[in-house]
């Protein structure tokens, strides 16, 4: 087989290109994870498991998704991009769950974490416990503004427009 410097520029640049990609879902992936697990932590919830990492988008159960709780799952080809997950977390002891999506992307020695329709923060990476708690404060904060919020609304005769902000699930199933 002869050699063409095209081609093996072209398979070069998709090599340099796929190690890239699955650094960084790597990264973001592990972050993820952390989050959920330490968010929990924060929450302080003795009674079973409060979150799980979930779909960014369509249907979903509290329960971990795990490689299939990114926006990047599912396809034959990993791209370089900002990657969405949910995060499932109870808000009662009555097992209602809300998923509140989150996005992260690396921009340089830093990592952006955004709230849909929310809050965001830069933190170096590698993130520290420290920058966790900020981000644990952020989606509690993001949590209980929306709840707040609505409800004083509607008790002052506004129901707030007929934005949802969250897909709510009541789960009846248990707690696994």
């Amino acid at each position: 087989m002869t050699k063409n410097a095209n081609f093996d520029s072209l398979v070069a640049a998709a090599a340099r290109y796929g190690h890239f990609s699955l650094e960084n879902y790597a990264l973001i992936r592990s972050k993820a994870e952390n989050i959920a697990a330490g968010f929990c932590k924060f929450l302080e919830s003795k009674d079973g498991p409060c979150c799980y990492l979930v779909p960014p988008e369509g249907n979903w159960a509290p329960t971990s998704y795990r490689s299939g709780a990114f926006s990047v799952s599912g396809g034959n080809f990993l791209p370089l991009e900002p990657i969405s997950f949910g995060l499932a977390v109870r808000v009662s002891e009555t097992q209602d769950w809300v998923r509140v999506v989150l996005t992260c992307a690396k921009t340089g020695d830093d990592m952006d974490i955004s709230i849909k329709n929310g809050r965001s923060l830069t933190l170096p990476i590698p993130l520290q416990e420290e920058g966790l708690q900020e981000v644990y404060q952020m989606l509690h904060q993001h949590l209980l503004d929306w709840f707040n919020d609505r409800a004083d609304r509607f008790e002052h005769g506004d129901y707030a427009g007929n934005d949802i902000g969250f897909d709510f699930l009541h789960h009846a199933g248990g707690t696994d």
